[in-house]
C-alpha cells in the first residue's frame, strides 16, 4: 500500500515563523498605529508627544516643542526629567535603547514613575523607532547631553555630510555592544528629552504627510487639559495651502483654565447657563498581573483611584459638542466614561424635571413625554476628562475606554454635582436650572411634535384629504427636484401670484406680516406661533435636531417679500427661521430670496412699435438706464412707476418678473449668508440692548433721512 503525503502532513512547526522585537512592528505596522496613511503617521508623532505630555502630567515638565523641518522630519522637545540614561539591569543596557527598542518596556507599568499617564502598553517610543529611517534621541541630564542614534529600529552611528543629519548617510551598527555617547555639556539643573525621526517610506507611501491643521488642534486640546502647559509648534516645510506656505509658521497654545476654557472654546451658541464644573473621584478594586522581584507576573488584586473632571454649558442651538479624554488621551469613540456621563445627566435631569413637572407643565404619567437623552443633549457643550493608572483600552489607537467601573463611578459624580447645582438656593443658580429645564422640556414637545407632523405632513394624492393649511396654494407635480414653494408676504401679493404662477410645479404659502422673532423665543413658542409651524408643517421635514432633508416637500424654497425696508425685515426674520431650525436646507443651497424690481419705466415706441417697459432694481440701475436711453435718444414717460409692493404689480409682470424660471433673477442663500443675517439679527433684534444701542448711535451720522420708507 502506498500512501501519499497530503497537504496537512506537510505543514509542520518548521513553517511557523517567529516574529522577535521590533521586526513584528515592521511587517505588521497596522496592528501598532491603526494604518500606514496620514493617520497612521500622525499616530507616531502623537506617541512621541504623549510621552512629553506624561512629563507635563506629573508636574516635570512644562513646554514642550514640536518641529516640522523641511526634510520631512520631525523634532519633539521637552523639559521634563529626561530618560534614564543609567543602566536597566535586567538587560545590560541604556535606559534610553531600553525605551527606544525593546516593545513593552517603560515607567508606566508599576505605577512608581507615573499616576496616570497617555502611555500604557510600552510600545509607542519602540514603533516609532522601528518605523523611521533614522531616530536620533538627545537627553539633558546630569549635566551632559546623552545622545543615540537608530537605523530602522537598530542602534549606530550615521556618518553624516557637513549639511547636517539625513536618513541616507552611511550607517554602521553596534555589533558587540551598544554605547550611548556624550555630546556635550549642559547646566547642572537642566533636563529634558530630544527626538528627531525621519519616518520611513519603505513603510509610509509619499502621499502620507503630517497634517498641521490636525497638529495644532491636538496641541491647542492638550494644553487645555494641561493647565500651564505650553506647546509651540514650528513648520518650516513651506507646503502649498498650509500657513508656513511663504516661510517658517510658528504658533504656541498656553491656557490656565483648564476644561472650562476648552468648553468656552468649543461652544458655538449663545449660552443658556454658565458653565459648570463637575469634579469628583471614586475608587475601584481590579486584579491585574504585577511583575514580582523574580520577574514573574502574579496577579494582584489593587485598588484603584479614578478622578473625574467635567466641565459642561448648554446653549440656545441644539448642536451637541462631547469631548472625552483619558488621562488627557482623546478617546473619539467613547467608552465607559462616556457611557457614565451620559447616564448621569440623563438620570439627574429626569429627576429634577419631575420635581418641577408642576411648573413645566409635564405629566409624569404620560409616556410620550419622558425625557429622552436627546433632549438632554441639545445644546450641550461638554468636555468629559477621567484620570486613572492603567486605563484598559480597545486596541493600541486608544480611541475606545474599556474599564468597566469607570462608568459607575463618573456617573455618580455627575449625579452629585449636577444635581446639587439644580437644586442649589442662590439666585445665578436657581434661575440658569429653571432656563436649563424650560429648554430640556421644549427640545421633547419639539421632538414629539415633529414626529406627529412628519407622519401626517406626507404629501396626499387626489383621494386622500390634506391636512396641510388652507392657505396653502399646492403644486400639482410630485417630482420634489422640481417642486418650488414661495413664501409670500400678504395675502394681497397672493392673489397676484396666484395668477402669475405655473401651478403645476410653484407652490404659495402666504403669512401675514413679521412672523415670531425666533432668536428671542423659546423652541414651544416658536411650535405655537401659527406662522412658524406652517411654513414647518408645509415643508413636511421636521425642526431642529429631527429635520430630515429627504422628506422635504420642495426643491426650492423662495422666500418673496416686498422690496422695501418691512421686506427686508420679514426676509431675515425668516432666513433665521430656517438658520435654527431648519439648517440643512440653508447648507444644501434650496433656500432663495426672490429679487422684485423696484422700478418699471416706460419707453415709448417709435414709429409703429409698441412701448416696451424696462424693468429696474435699484436705483443706481435706474439713473444708468434712464442715462442709456438719454444716450440712445429714446423717449420715456416721466411719471416711473416706483412699486412699494408686490401686490402693486399685475399677475403679468410678476410672472415676468419674479416667478417665471425663463425671466426671474434668484439669489441664493448660503450658510456664510445666513450666518451673517443671524449676527446682525441677534445684534438688532436679540436680549441683548448694549451693542444694539452703539450700532445705532455710530452710524446716526451716516443716515439719510430722504431714503426712509415711510
Amino acid at each position: 500500500m502506498v500512501v501519499t503525503a497530503t497537504s496537512e502532513s506537510g505543514y509542520t512547526a518548521r513553517h511557523l515563523s517567529v516574529l522577535e522585537g521590533l521586526e513584528a512592528v515592521r511587517k505588521r505596522p497596522g496592528m501598532y498605529i491603526g494604518s500606514t496613511d496620514s493617520r497612521g503617521l500622525m499616530h507616531c508623532l502623537w506617541e512621541i508627544i504623549d510621552n512629553s505630555v506624561d512629563e507635563a502630567l506629573g508636574g516635570h515638565a512644562s513646554r514642550i516643542r514640536v518641529v516640522l523641518h523641511a526634510d520631512s522630519s520631525v523634532t519633539v522637545e521637552d523639559d521634563g526629567r529626561g530618560i534614564p540614561v543609567d543602566v536597566e539591569p535586567k538587560t545590560g543596557l541604556s535606559g534610553v535603547e531600553v525605551v527606544f527598542t525593546k516593545l513593552h518596556a517603560g515607567g508606566k507599568f508599576g505605577g512608581g514613575s507615573y499616576t496616570a499617564s497617555g502611555g500604557l502598553h510600552g510600545v509607542g517610543a519602540s514603533v516609532v523607532n522601528a518605523l523611521s529611517a533614522r531616530l536620533d534621541v538627545e537627553v539633558d541630564r546630569g549635566g551632559r547631553t546623552h545622545r543615540m542614534t537608530f537605523h530602522r529600529g537598530e542602534p549606530g552611528l550615521f556618518d553624516d555630510p557637513a549639511t547636517g543629519p539625513t536618513p541616507d548617510a552611511p550607517f554602521t551598527p553596534f555589533v558587540d555592544h551598544s554605547e550611548l555617547t556624550v555630546a556635550g555639556k549642559v547646566a547642572r539643573g537642566r533636563t529634558g528629552t530630544r527626538v528627531r525621526y525621519w519616518a520611513d517610506r519603505q513603510i509610509f507611501p509619499k502621499s502620507a504627510v503630517f497634517s498641521y491643521d490636525e497638529l495644532v488642534t491636538r496641541a491647542r486640546q492638550t494644553t487645555f487639559l494641561v493647565p500651564g502647559l505650553e506647546i509651540t509648534v514650528r513648520d518650516e516645510r513651506g507646503l502649498p495651502g498650509t500657513p508656513g506656505e511663504t516661510g517658517p509658521h510658528e504658533e504656541v497654545f498656553q491656557h490656565t483654565g483648564g476644561a472650562v476654557d476648552f468648553v468656552e472654546f468649543l461652544a458655538p451658541d449663545t449660552p443658556v447657563t454658565a458653565t459648570w464644573r463637575l469634579q469628583g473621584t471614586g475608587h475601584f478594586s481590579e486584579t491585574v498581573p504585577v511583575l514580582d522581584s523574580r520577574g514573574h507576573m502574579t496577579p494582584q488584586e489593587v485598588q484603584r483611584e479614578c478622578e473625574v473632571d467635567v466641565a459642561l454649558r448648554w446653549g440656545t442651538g441644539y448642536e451637541t459638542e462631547v469631548r472625552s479624554f483619558v488621562n488627557i488621551i482623546a478617546t473619539p469613540k467613547g467608552g465607559a466614561h462616556l457611557a457614565g456621563f451620559e447616564q448621569g445627566l440623563l438620570k439627574t435631569v429626569r429627576k429634577q424635571v419631575e420635581a418641577n413637572a408642576r411648573r413645566l407643565k409635564v405629566s409624569t404619567k404620560d409616556s410620550a413625554e419622558r425625557i429622552d437623552k436627546d433632549d438632554v443633549l441639545a445644546g450641550l457643550t461638554a468636555v468629559v476628562t477621567v484620570r486613572l493608572a492603567e486605563p484598559q483600552f480597545e486596541g493600541q489607537t486608544k480611541e475606545v475606554l474599556g474599564t468597566a467601573p469607570v462608568r459607575g463611578i463618573v456617573a455618580r459624580v455627575v449625579e452629585k454635582e449636577l444635581g446639587a447645582l439644580l437644586t442649589s438656593s442662590k439666585r445665578d443658580d436657581k434661575a440658569q436650572a429653571a432656563l436649563l429645564l424650560d429648554k430640556v422640556v421644549a427640545e421633547m414637545r419639539a421632538r414629539v411634535t415633529a414626529r406627529k407632523q412628519k407622519e401626517i405632513s406626507r404629501r396626499k394624492n387626489a383621494l386622500e384629504t390634506s391636512s396641510l393649511p388652507a392657505k396653502l396654494a399646492d403644486c400639482r407635480s410630485d417630482d420634489v427636484g422640481r417642486s418650488e414653494l414661495f413664501i409670500v408676504e400678504g395675502d394681497s401679493a397672493l392673489g397676484t401670484a396666484k395668477l402669475a404662477r405655473s401651478s403645476d410645479f410653484q407652490a404659495l404659502l402666504p403669512i401675514r406680516g413679521k412672523i415670531l422673532n425666533v432668536q428671542k423665543a423659546s423652541i414651544s413658542d416658536m411650535l405655537r406661533n401659527a406662522e412658524c409651524a406652517a411654513i414647518i408643517q408645509v415643508i413636511g421635514a421636521g425642526s431642529g435636531r429631527s429635520f430630515d432633508l429627504d422628506a422635504a416637500r420642495y426643491g426650492k424654497i423662495v422666500l418673496m417679500t416686498d422690496a422695501d425696508v418691512d421686506g427686508a425685515h420679514i426676509r431675515t426674520l425668516l432666513l433665521t427661521l430656517f438658520y435654527r431650525y431648519m439648517r440643512p436646507l440653508v447648507e444644501a443651497g434650496r433656500v432663495f430670496a426672490a429679487v422684485p424690481p423696484l422700478h418699471r419705466v416706460e419707453v415709448i415706441g417709435s414709429g409703429k412699435r409698441k412701448n416696451e417697459y424696462v424693468y429696474t432694481y435699484s436705483e443706481s440701475e435706474l439713473a444708468a438706464t434712464l442715462k442709456r436711453l438719454d444716450k440712445a435718444g429714446r423717449r420715456y414717460k416721466d411719471d416711473i412707476q416706483r412699486y412699494k409692493g408686490l401686490g402693486e404689480m399685475d399677475a403679468d409682470q410678476l410672472a415676468e418678473t419674479t416667478m417665471d424660471p425663463r425671466h426671474r433673477t434668484l439669489r441664493r442663500v448660503t450658510v456664510q449668508h445666513a450666518e451673517a443675517a443671524e449676527r446682525v439679527f441677534e445684534l438688532l433684534m436679540g436680549s441683548d440692548v448694549a451693542p444694539r444701542k452703539e450700532f445705532i448711535v455710530a452710524g446716526a451720522n451716516e443716515l439719510d433721512r430722504s431714503k426712509i420708507d415711510a
